[in-house]
């Protein structure tokens, strides 16, 4: 877990930079850098702090960790990941307000709250599925194989 907690937090800081360059230099929360340009960084980043995780796990244990646990160690990461940049967007729908949320805020008869938790929810539910599909694809490749005398 410990690992989880070094790593996750490192994706965390590339969406609050991406997210805070991205609003500042393009105001338009519809523009095409807020919606495929932050799909596209957030994924890749995910994907390499993972790789880096696991490849951490490695150098850890001075051997190849198993598939099994190359993925408890991607989906922890993408957990501490998930928690941390929730935290982050509920401190900017505080500080900031709605007018970061880009199509999301623009139905007027569903409340602002109701927003922000479906928002939220979206963004747990889609960083820990994509983190157990990246951390599977990522130990399928760097997992120890077990040979025929094993």
């Amino acid at each position: 877990m410990k690992l989880a907690l070094r790593y996750g937090p490192i994706i965390t800081v590339g969406v609050m930079a991406w997210t805070i360059i991205a609003h500042a230099l393009v105001p338009d929360p519809k523009s095409i850098v807020h919606s495929l340009g932050a799909f596209s960084f957030f994924n890749l980043l995910h994907f390499a702090v993972i790789y880096l995780g696991i490849k951490a796990l490695e150098r850890e244990k001075n051997e190849k960790p198993t598939f099994k646990e190359g993925v408890k160690q991607g989906v922890s990461i993408s957990f501490v990941y998930a928690v941390t940049a929730s935290l982050f967007f509920v401190g900017v729908l505080f500080v900031v307000g709605p007018k970061w949320m880009a199509g999301e805020a623009a139905t007027p008869d569903v409340p602002l709250w109701v927003v922000g938790l479906q928002a939220f929810a979206g963004l747990i539910v889609l960083t820990m599925v994509l983190g157990l599909v990246y951390s599977a694809l990522i130990s399928f490749f760097l997992a120890k194989r077990l040979s025929s005398e094993d």
